[in-house]
């Protein structure tokens, strides 16, 4: 009896679709009071790839993680003063490099 119930929790756990995480971000559709919501690896995320996208648009080949570093201070500060704004305007106003 055991063993056919350890059998049918098994075959019910693996019958039981995974939970999908959300794979495609519209960087431009988060507001900051999103950004400051996310879990702080989010967060980090964000940062890094908001740097590199600003870097690119001034055609900068280089990534200085110090400025990812800094980014992500500046725009924390802009975004709890500001949690409406969109992230990217939130990033263009504070001088992003």
């Amino acid at each position: 009896m055991k063993t056919k119930v350890i059998l049918a929790t098994a075959m019910l756990a693996f019958a039981v679709p995974a939970a999908k995480a959300q794979v495609v971000l519209d960087m431009s559709l988060i507001t900051c009071g999103q950004y400051l919501k996310a879990a702080p690896d989010d967060q980090a995320m964000i940062a890094s790839w908001m740097s590199g996208y600003f870097m690119s648009s001034k055609n900068l080949t280089n990534v200085d993680m110090r400025y990812v570093k800094r980014n992500h201070e500046v725009v924390g500060k802009y975004c709890k003063q500001h949690p409406k704004d969109m992230l990217m305007d939130a990033i263009t106003k504070k001088g992003i490099r």
